[in-house]
């Protein structure tokens, strides 16, 4: 009886093949990554899509899963011949809370096309906006991001939730330094890479978003990369970085606080010698992860910047933020207000913020590298500190040539005056047109007072700090520089930049004026060693160029400054280069540890050997 049934049911399938889709009814379910079904996700989950018939098909059957608003693909699957069902291959719903234009889309409906034709199969899907992880720089922490965070915040304009590290809404701190105690040291970008993914993996669990927005400004930037680099361990946690004035290349301001020895090895990380010849070289890979920058074009102007070629944004050039592979956009604003105004955030951020679907692109990883920033021709730092009541005089020689010459003061206390004496001997009235004169009240900044100026007289100028009312009782600490454009010179290297512990680094230097050699009078490194410590050393001179060979010791980050002068054209040419390397440990060190960890053991063994004998002894 039941074979003559089995052969009845077969015959009846014979009668009745299988059916085209659009004969029959088709469901459409979302699986999440765990291929459990749902209807809720958060922008840029990843998920399946599944399609059913309620019968077999009769032939392969492509199945298209598209967004109803947009018409954009979003997956696709084949149901086989004979087989009634096809999952998609995981995908991330990027940018499913938007649509263009930036309109809201908290519930978005899918339809499916079988062979190109409509089946009129619809499914609603309620999405939640991705969060946003905000990342400060340099010397600052996650008020950095105060426009954007709370009731009256940016963010929550838009209906988005952010988070800014630091912040206490989930765990993790950064140091990146504080002038409350400018001498302490901070965190390698290594370091605070580390404590942003802490901070990511939180924010993903209390908000249960598989990815977030990076929202980053200045060294905030420089600590991202390296999270995405070395640290992130899942492909997709990022959907894309929106970088604020991060400097690609480093900033050359950075040595002004570097040569008073505070805020390290932040201010010897940022440096262009650092970026350029250690960082950019390692760092390159995004995962995937687009990135787009918004650089500060305030001063135009060479006489205004301080310590950067112009373009610039007053710490960081446009050619540095451009040093590395990414579209780059630009904006008439300081590097303190890139992260502050609303004009950057109504223009840049949030456009970027409402990305819709099929607008995400995953670039490949550019090549090791950057671009090298303009090269920048500085006198020695002089540093020093000074009490309140107390004035001090620098000497700073301009030699023939120089055709535009800026100043550039890092004070710790923001409240120091300067008085400039020119080559003629008489006192020159600052002007914020004719000099650029500039004051940024800023201690996230990497200067404090700037000017400059067009077709400076060659000679001895003297700059005159002194204190004021809100100087500090403790005083103040302080480092100034002179940037020329013109006269001579000096091009800087080294042979190495990650050598071993004991391995020699090779320290060159030369100096001309107008292609033709300068004869160097004197040379002098001073090594800033990882523990803070220094070493000044003379350079062995031979004409125009001078050299110097070091055996670094201690595993870590050095900062390195060479101060030359020279007599070029009757005028003292006083000339400053910065470089970097990182030494890396002995291979030996961590057979030393495993030799020193075995020998502690075996020496614990022994003493607790000679303590049970005793006691043996005693009873």
């Amino acid at each position: 009886m039941k074979t003559s049934f089995a052969v009845l049911v077969f015959g009846i399938s014979l009668l009745w093949p299988p059916a085209q889709v659009s004969e029959a009814s088709l469901t459409i379910t979302l699986l999440n990554r765990g291929n459990e079904p749902t209807t809720i996700l958060t922008d840029g989950d990843t998920v399946r899509l599944r399609a059913e018939s309620s019968v077999p098909v009769a032939v392969d059957t492509l199945i298209a899963f598209s967004d109803a608003e947009s018409a954009v693909t979003l997956a696709d699957c084949t149901v086989p011949k004979g087989r009634s069902v096809c999952t998609s291959e995981l995908f991330p719903a990027l940018g499913w809370y938007w649509n263009p234009g930036g309109v809201a889309m908290p519930e978005r409906i899918i339809t499916a096309q079988a062979d190109g034709k409509e089946t009129g199969t619809r499914l609603a899907v309620r999405v939640r906006p991705r969060p946003v992880v905000m990342v400060h720089g340099f010397n600052a922490d996650f008020h950095t991001f105060d426009t954007y965070l709370g009731p009256a915040g940016y963010l929550e304009e838009a209906n988005l939730q952010g988070f800014a590290v630091g912040d206490g809404q989930v765990p993790g701190v950064m140091n990146t330094g504080s002038l409350s105690d400018p001498f302490a040291r901070t965190n390698t970008i290594a370091e605070n890479a580390s404590i942003l993914a802490g901070y990511i993996d939180h924010v993903q669990e209390i908000t249960g978003a598989e990815q977030v927005d990076l929202l980053v400004h200045s060294m905030g930037g420089m600590i991202s990369r390296y999270y995405l680099d070395r640290v992130m361990v899942n492909e997709d946690d990022v959907a894309q970085m929106i970088i604020l004035g991060t400097p690609m290349a480093g900033s050359s301001c950075a040595v002004l606080p570097a040569s008073l020895g505070m805020l390290l090895p932040a201010t010897i990380e940022i440096q262009p010698a650092y970026m350029v010849n250690v960082f950019n070289q390692q760092i390159y890979h995004r995962r995937g992860v687009p990135f787009h920058a918004l650089a500060g074009t305030k001063l135009n102007q060479a006489v205004q910047s301080p310590c950067t070629p112009v373009p610039s944004d007053i710490v960081v050039t446009v050619d540095s933020v451009r040093a590395i592979p990414m579209p780059v956009e630009e904006v008439a604003l300081l590097h303190t207000e890139l992260n502050t105004s609303r004009e950057a955030y109504e223009a840049f951020v949030l456009p970027l913020l409402q990305t819709p679907p099929g607008s995400f692109e995953a670039p490949a990883d550019p090549p090791a590298g950057s671009g090298a920033p303009t090269s920048t021709q500085f006198s020695q730092v002089f540093t020093g500190h000074i009490n309140p009541g107390e004035t001090r005089e620098l000497v700073i020689p301009i030699d023939t040539g120089v055709s535009v010459a800026n100043f550039a003061l890092y004070d710790t206390s923001r409240s120091l005056t300067t008085i400039v004496i020119g080559a003629n001997g008489n006192e020159i009235t600052l002007d914020p047109v004719k000099n650029g004169l500039i004051r940024v009240d800023d201690p996230s900044t990497l200067v404090y007072l700037g000017y400059g100026f067009n077709q400076p007289r060659p000679g001895q100028w003297k700059i005159i700090l002194q204190t004021t009312g809100t100087t500090p009782s403790a005083g103040a600490d302080y480092a100034l520089a002179a940037q020329f454009q013109g006269g001579a010179q000096l091009e800087a290297g080294l042979d190495v930049t990650t050598p071993r512990q004991g391995q020699a680094v090779n320290l060159q230097v030369a100096l001309t004026a107008e292609g033709v050699p300068v004869a160097l009078q004197s040379a002098r490194a001073t090594l800033r060693q990882p523990d803070g410590s220094t070493d000044t050393q003379e350079m062995a001179i031979a004409g125009h160029e001078a050299s110097l060979t070091v055996r670094p010791a201690q595993p870590g980050i050095y900062g390195v400054e060479i101060a030359v002068t020279a007599d070029n054209g009757g005028f003292i040419a006083d000339r400053a280069a910065f470089l970097t390397f990182v030494v890396e440990p002995s291979p030996w060190q961590g057979r030393t540890l495993i030799i020193t960890v075995a020998g502690g053991l075996a020496a614990a063994g022994a003493f607790l050997l000679w303590r049970l004998r005793r006691r043996r002894r005693k009873a």
